[in-house]
């Protein structure tokens, strides 16, 4: 990529499967700072926010199995929520879709021992808008849908993780933290300083490379993973809850988080001017930034991970980078992934 080339960051894997074969998987270039270790296709990222719908997936299959219901109050299943104070109940399908209201800084609540504190925590906090009135993007929805399924399943969160998404979809690479004998695989993950420079940056509460970003196994941006791994995940979207003959989630649920959930209101978009269904992003029939087909479904993390699933040209569409942008310096990589997008959907064109 040219941008690696002009050192604006170190590099990036891209993944690009169709009709369930990948057609382009490509490392671009370097591992590491000084840029002597070449990246790899197979390298590990710390992917933030696009452990959120992963949470969601989790949710989903309880709802599948009846232990949960999307639109029942979170305090049925969580009674410390009942001391936020609104005139209705916030609802899962609110904590899936970010309208549950959360919106306070939790600065103060980041040192929480595990999922069960955080929530605990957070309920001492208030709300910033009543829940289901508007849109706000907040990693409050996601902890507290990851310990909802905690105590639906009695089963600490990663390990259902694991169970019931890592193992059937053969995410051997993904989880809260890197086993030692994977961290040389680690990207470097990169900031840039007051000149514009590309300097190291150390990744949330990690005492060594590849150590949990939060105390807690996050919801919401606690995920190491590879671009392969993700893109097993992003096949089983785009087949409908199913990979390699296995169901992982019913037709329905899929349906439900690729569907625009904002109807309610006007315009039906979210802060970032595209729909949300459970767990991701969903492009509408409207004037867009984004490059894809109404109905393309995905989402991101903070450091340049990307995930598109586009069931009308049968597409999952990956980008991994490790660049924690500052937006108001020149030289930080601006759109990468749009760029990316644009020209993959390009190329379905040739």
């Amino acid at each position: 990529m040219a941008q690696a080339a002009r050192r604006d960051f170190l590099g990036a894997v891209t993944l690009v499967a169709r009709d369930g074969r990948i057609v382009a998987w490509k490392a671009h270039g370097h591992r590491d700072l000084a840029r002597k270790v070449r990246l790899e296709r197979d390298d590990i990222f710390a992917v933030y926010s696009l452990t959120k719908p992963v949470t969601t997936v989790a949710v989903m299959i309880l709802v599948d199995e009846g232990r949960v219901d999307l639109d029942k109050p979170v305090r049925e299943y969580l009674p410390a929520i009942g001391r936020l104070w609104s005139s209705k109940p916030m609802t899962v399908r609110q904590l899936l879709t970010h309208t549950a209201g959360f919106g306070a800084d939790t600065s103060s609540i980041e040192r929480s021992a595990d999922l069960a504190a955080y929530v605990e925590a957070l309920s001492d906090l208030h709300l910033a808008y009543e829940p289901g009135t508007r849109f706000g993007y907040h990693s409050g929805n996601s902890e507290v849908a990851a310990r909802l399924v905690e105590v639906a399943s009695g089963q600490r969160f990663g390990e259902f993780l694991r169970q019931r998404i890592f193992t059937p979809l053969g995410m051997e690479d993904t989880g809260f933290a890197v086993p030692e004998a994977k961290r040389h695989r680690i990207a470097a993950m990169t900031t840039h300083d007051r000149n514009g420079r590309l300097v190291a940056l150390a990744t949330g509460d990690a005492t060594y490379p590849g150590g949990p970003l939060r105390r807690w196994e996050s919801g919401a941006g606690g995920l190491y993973s590879t671009v392969a791994d993700f893109a097993r995940f992003g096949q089983m979207m785009l087949d409908r809850g199913t990979f390699e003959g296995r169901r992982i989630l019913s037709e329905r649920s899929v349906a439900a988080m690729m569907t625009n959930q904002l109807t309610f209101l006007d315009p039906p978009v979210s802060q970032y001017g595209e729909g949300f269904g459970l767990g991701g992003f969903v492009n509408l029939d409207r004037p867009r930034e984004r490059p894809g087909s109404v109905g393309a479904w995905g989402w991101s993390g903070a450091a340049g991970t990307y995930l598109m699933v586009d069931p009308k040209e049968r597409l999952v569409a990956m980008l991994f980078t490790q660049n924690i942008p500052q937006d108001d310096l020149p030289r930080t990589p601006k759109r990468l992934s749009m760029r990316f997008y644009n020209l993959v959907y390009q190329s379905l064109e040739r």
